[in-house]
């Protein structure tokens, strides 16, 4: 049995060190991961006057109930779409005159429904350049609450930042839903919110949080499920077995139910309490999947599927062209670059079954599409990457952990 080190939760990690900055007394977090994002998210909390200390296995935050500790501060949010959307609305529940920028591929992505809201709910926000979208500046006199319609259909990270700001508002929020899209991680924020003493109930489309802050704890950061996905399609594609610990049947992502898709295509999968493991069977179905849900992982699935002995169609994953790339379409181009036949729709793909040739990988900057082709190379010897380096972004070890992975298969 083979057993892999999985870094912690991305989506975990930062709203930890959300709910830590806002929470009453020192919040202790164990294994959050270490990467670009998470970095960038500590770095920004540090520019707006939190404290924020270090020790080999944990992150120590002395919580800021009534805001930054700085009235006025410059914020660069990197690459990370939860430093960009998550800190703005953190700093909204302080006073003071805050300004927010990112990287040029942050700045394409949007944020217009998040600010919407925002202004709905009278913070003074105002975008710099163009309308929706980062660089945007806040003078921030705290809020008061109320009641809010927000749209949810691009990014789930819109309805988290305004359930992570209710508590801090004066009279509490009610949030009525349009749209939603990979609603899982609404779970993981709703669940991480109440073990930080949150009170907040859900009726159907209807959120509601009520005021009274947050207190410190000490919290565990799950391994990340995602990351986790291209270890699991890897033992699935190669009939190898992979456990992972910490991700069991009492897991808070989501997208941990991207096994249930390999077990669809004829792999085994055993998941325990607190592990779970994948040992691939010799073979792989094609399938039609919704992956509306769990669509982080819609590239790991593309990168298998010409392996598989039908045809993979995923459906329902929209919001995957509004990520760090179109990863729609970057799956599509970099297939038929493979040489694989692929058909695209707005919101689907389609993969049928071939033998890929080596060819280089056009990552546009994504780790995702990085992290999910080198499963493609255990059976195409000969992938390279234009830019290997982005997986910095959330697995900086990445090639080494996987490269000795495949390594051991090889020996054994």
């Amino acid at each position: 049995m083979a057993l892999v080190d999985i870094p912690g939760s991305k989506s975990i990690t930062a709203r930890a060190l959300f709910l830590a900055a806002a929470a009453d007394g020192v919040t202790r977090l164990v294994r959050p991961l270490r990467s670009d994002d998470t970095e960038g998210f500590a770095e920004g909390l540090t520019r707006l006057g939190y404290r924020v200390g270090r020790t080999p296995d944990s992150w120590h935050v002395d919580g800021r109930p009534g805001g930054p500790a700085v009235e006025r501060a410059d914020v660069y949010c990197r690459d990370g779409a939860t430093t960009a959307r998550f800190l703005p609305t953190l700093v909204a529940a302080g006073h003071g005159t805050y300004r927010f920028d990112a990287s040029a591929q942050m700045r394409r992505r949007p944020l217009g429904p998040l600010s919407r809201a925002l202004r709905d709910l009278g913070v003074d926000l105002r975008h710099e350049e163009a309308e929706g979208h980062h660089p945007l500046s806040i003078t921030a006199s705290g809020v008061e609450g109320g009641t809010v319609t927000l749209d949810a259909g691009q990014s789930s990270q819109y309805l988290t930042a305004l359930l992570l700001l209710g508590p801090l508002t004066r009279t509490g929020l009610r949030i009525e839903v349009t749209e939603l899209v990979s609603a899982p991680y609404i779970g993981i924020t709703l669940a991480m919110m109440r073990a930080f003493g949150a009170d907040v109930t859900v009726d159907g489309d209807v959120f509601e949080v009520a005021p009274g802050g947050y207190r410190a704890t000490t919290y565990p950061v799950e391994p990340d499920a995602s990351t986790a996905s291209y270890f699991f399609a890897a033992a699935a594609l190669t009939g190898r077995e992979v456990t992972v610990h910490g991700l069991g049947a009492g897991a808070l992502q989501g997208d941990l139910a991207f096994v249930d898709v390999l077990r669809r295509m004829g792999a085994h999968v055993e998941t325990g309490p607190d592990r779970t493991t994948v040992r691939g069977t010799g073979g792989l179905r094609g399938l039609t999947v919704n992956m509306r849900d769990i669509s982080d992982t819609m590239p790991t699935l593309a990168a298998i599927a010409p392996f598989a002995d039908g045809p993979v169609r995923i459906e329902d994953v929209a919001n995957t062209r509004v990520k760090e790339c179109d990863r729609l379409e970057a799956c599509a181009e970099n297939l038929r670059a493979l040489g694989i036949r692929v058909e695209t729709g707005p919101d689907w793909i389609e993969i049928h079954p071939g033998v890929p040739a080596a060819t280089e990988i056009r990552t546009y900057g994504d780790h995702r599409i990085v992290m999910s082709f080198a499963v493609t190379s255990l059976r195409t010897p000969g992938i390279g990457f234009d830019d290997p380096g982005c997986v910095r972004k959330t697995f900086p070890d990445f090639h080494e952990v996987f490269g000795a992975w495949a390594a051991a298969g090889e020996d054994g």
